[in-house]
């Protein structure tokens, strides 16, 4: 069973940790997935073999989590993030970000650079509101968002994405790619080829864009965008060791 975190603003997080020695590890979801996907349960093994520590949780609306995903924003699944990683763990953490989870990692990245001891990314999604849903629309479907609040787009994972006027109108107050973004620490950016949501394009926007002494992208040639394959999971696997011998 999930323990839980109450946060400042009232939202009811809830999470796994794994005790451990030496650099925490902690995962960030992407967009409507949860802690007990793939990736993040073969992190938590990985990290109880290790004897490391590690943390993976759910936004608010995701989940375990209370509350509704409609009513959720970049803005508040952000501020769950930075309250989990100020609460629940100490020192600098290595932060592992998937899609979505990869643009709330860089923004940790600006905003507790502090707290941020290495980063590793798979299929990160920056500014994904505002580049991949908005720039997508057509005149009618933006006008819909406007009048109704809402708009429905397909899903390759089940029931269609509500894409609310509050998720691309908060979105664009947290885009990293238009502004610098110092990443001075280890970064490994993770892609597959194969990924039909977030392109290669996008991948090599954000290397490009990214500032520091140690970032490389990879790129998984015939990976898709759960990068959840056995192969898959020890690239991330092996990644996060990469950064860890280099903090």
């Amino acid at each position: 069973m999930p323990e839980f975190l109450d946060t400042p603003s009232g939202r009811r997080i809830a999470y796994h940790q794994v005790a451990g020695q030496g650099t925490g590890v902690v995962f960030l979801g992407g967009f409507k997935s949860d802690m007990e996907g793939s990736k993040a349960t073969a992190l938590d093994a990985w990290a109880r073999a290790e004897g490391r520590p590690f943390l993976r949780f759910d936004y608010s609306g995701h989940g375990a989590s209370a509350g509704r995903f409609e009513e959720g924003a970049i803005g508040d699944w952000a501020e769950d993030a930075q309250v989990a990683i100020s609460t629940l763990t100490t020192g600098p953490q290595l932060l592992v970000g998937s899609s979505m989870g990869g643009w709330i990692s860089l923004l940790m990245c600006t905003r507790m650079p502090e707290r941020v001891a290495g980063l590793v990314t798979i299929a990160a999604a920056p500014d994904f509101t505002e580049d991949g849903f908005w720039a997508s629309f057509d005149a009618d479907q933006r006008a819909e968002l406007m009048d109704k609040g809402v708009v429905h787009v397909p899903s390759e994972y089940g029931e269609p994405y509500p894409i609310t006027k509050r998720l691309i109108v908060d979105g664009r107050d947290h885009l990293v790619l238009r502004a610098p973004l110092n990443l001075p620490f280890p970064v490994r950016f993770l892609q597959g080829t194969e990924d039909t949501a977030v392109s290669t394009e996008t991948a090599l926007r954000l290397f490009d864009h990214a500032q520091g002494d140690d970032l490389r992208l990879m790129l998984v040639k015939g990976a898709d965008h759960p990068f959840s394959t056995p192969d898959c999971l020890k690239t991330i696997e092996a990644a996060i060791c990469d950064v860890l011998a280099r903090i």
